[in-house]
């Protein structure tokens, strides 16, 4: 069950920790601790969305899924955004759908509750508005990976930001499922991988990846993952908040 959080705590996500002490006081009460299991589904695609979700660890991917059953990965989010905006702008629901990909847990906010704190006009608006923008940036630049990019290139951008997104080296992760996350073959994932390990950047093993060498990995990559990076830099930089 969800646990509400009871002071003193610390939010231990990237966007929350901006908040001024006035507004994490409002908010506090009403953020619940609640589990990301594996392969859950967040929201479903067209499905009203009635929460607010800021990752403390584990990793969220947004997905869409042609009518023919096929899905893409969009954006991902970890600690350092939020899960669910649509709430904010009186849809309530969108075409894509979220789901957990690394276990964690999150801080919820009821939607109502966000609303109301958006509508203040106070840094939580500016917070939220800012992060969308990054969060169009990061789905920009996947679009454009996606189509001007080899596999090799992908699955190099698509480790770095997992691994900025959880605290360990080791990836919890099958190749069948980065494959499906970037709308490509497994076989092709399957090479790819193959290669980075040749060059000692990762090693692989059976529903694991471990990143070996973050650097290398790094200069293998196309410029799609540092263009998101130094976006999130630009306009959330790192302040000690809740």
């Amino acid at each position: 069950m969800p646990t509400t959080i009871a002071t003193p705590w610390r939010a231990r996500n990237g966007l929350l920790e901006t908040l001024s002490d006035d507004e994490c006081d409002r908010l506090r009460g009403d953020l619940q601790v609640v589990e990301l299991t594996q392969g859950k589904t967040l929201y479903a695609a067209g499905m009203p969305q009635t929460t607010m979700y800021f990752p403390r660890s584990g990793v969220v991917s947004m997905t869409y899924n042609t009518q023919n059953g096929e899905s893409t990965e969009i954006a991902m989010i970890g600690r350092e955004g939020m899960v669910g905006t649509s709430v904010l702008m009186d849809s309530m629901t969108t075409p894509s759908s979220a789901v957990v990909q690394v276990g964690g847990e999150a801080l919820a906010l009821r939607a109502d509750v966000a609303d109301r704190e958006f509508r203040k006009g106070g840094h939580f608006q500016f917070m939220v508005v800012r992060y969308m923008q990054v969060l169009l940036a990061q789905m920009a630049q996947t679009a454009v990976c996606n189509r001007h990019h080899s596999v090799e290139k992908q699955l190099c951008r698509w480790l770095l930001l997992c691994h900025d997104r959880i605290a360990t080296d080791e990836l919890q992760v099958t190749q069948e499922t980065i494959a499906t996350r970037l709308g490509v073959r497994r076989e092709a994932v399957t090479e790819a991988a193959g290669r980075l390990q040749a060059l000692g950047l990762i090693r692989c093993a059976r529903g694991r990846i471990w990143i070996v060498d973050r650097k290398g990995l790094e200069r293998q990559s196309c410029e799609c993952y540092s263009v998101v990076r130094r976006e999130y830099d630009r306009l959330l930089p790192p302040h000690a908040g809740c």
